[in-house]
């Protein structure tokens, strides 16, 4: 734990989205825990918006992924850090933890029970945690978080959550995933996207700069939709999902967006599971999966294809089952 004596604290969480969002619990309760300290996250610049005005860090440092060498690690320790947490784990945070030369902790991965789950089917995990109750035993077991959930800030410092003007009849799809066993159907989103306008919804695309033709593709097959993929502005993205009153996505950064908002979530889980930790954290969720498959999982991030050809884990999560666990979830009957 941490000693009276260490004052600056440099946080390693290099990417992604999400798994920086699932960092704030942390940083909360540490400032919460300790107020004097000063906190400095480090992040590549492409998704430092996740944690940029989070008012429990004293400043947000970017790291350049290209520029990995010595003058990069000199910028770092001019910061002057005297403890390292290490969230991140990787050869490159390894790196900076060893050229700082400070006493530091870090996130230790659960890898041989990924291991064995992913390639043997085979579940050591004593029980299901999330992302930040892991982060949270780098700093032993006395360090517990608080019951909130999610933290994300807008430009202005203002904590984003779940707009006054949110309007009980629009829902959002946020279609995107880095990988493919990860994503929805378009197709499938689109037959539940015409299915929920007859019921008298309106629908929202949400996405990034990689899910904009996505988005376009679907929104034009969806009575009414409203496109509102953006080029990376996470702040418009927020602001536009936070006046739905559900969001609908796939394993993916903006499914803990979602979270932090505390928007109602509709997670649809292909080839991963909740094991491995990436599920909404602290708010009214469902996740959708086809737990009926002996090749799930296939991976802990994701495939560019279905390896045995058939891809049921998201093909047998009809339009029609992930309705009815929406609705559920709107009318606060999901079990």
């Amino acid at each position: 734990m941490l000693s009276p004596d260490k004052s600056k604290i440099l946080i390693i969480r290099l990417s992604s989205l999400g798994d920086a969002l699932l960092t704030t619990p942390v940083i909360r309760t540490l400032k919460n825990k300790y107020p004097e300290k000063e906190l400095y996250f480090l992040i590549e610049d492409k998704f430092a918006d996740a944690v940029r005005y989070n008012p429990n860090l004293t400043e947000v440092v970017t790291y350049d992924k290209s520029d990995p060498g010595k003058n990069q690690l000199e910028k770092i320790k001019s910061l002057n850090v005297d403890y390292v947490i290490d969230l991140q784990n990787n050869i490159r945070s390894k790196n900076i933890v060893k050229y700082l030369k400070v006493p530091s902790v870090k996130f230790i991965k659960p890898t041989l029970e990924k291991f064995f789950l992913v390639k043997f089917k085979i579940n050591f995990y004593k029980k299901i945690l999330s992302i930040p109750e892991m982060y949270a035993s780098a700093l032993g077991k006395e360090f517990s978080l608080d019951e909130n959930g999610l933290d994300f800030y807008y430009e202005n410092g203002e904590k984003a959550v779940n707009a006054s003007e949110k309007d009980d009849k629009k829902i959002a799809f946020c279609p995107g995933s880095q990988h493919f066993t990860k994503q929805y159907p378009a197709e499938y989103f689109v037959k539940l996207g015409n299915k929920l306008t007859d019921e008298g919804y309106k629908i929202t695309l949400l996405g990034g700069k990689s899910d904009r033709e996505l988005c376009a593709e679907i929104s034009s097959q969806i009575k009414g939709s409203n496109d509102k993929s953006n080029d990376n502005n996470l702040f418009e993205l927020a602001r536009e999902m936070s006046r739905n009153c559900a969001v609908v996505c796939n394993d993916s950064g903006l499914m803990h967006l979602a979270s932090a908002l505390g928007t109602p979530v509709v997670a649809i889980f292909g080839s991963t599971v909740k094991e491995f930790g990436f599920f909404p954290y602290k708010t009214k969720s469902v996740v959708v999966e086809n737990k009926g498959l002996s090749c799930r999982p296939c991976s802990h991030i994701g495939k560019s294809k279905c390896r045995e050809g058939h891809f049921k884990c998201m093909l047998d999560l009809t339009p029609e089952i992930v309705y009815e666990k929406l609705i559920k979830l709107l009318e606060n009957k999901n079990d």
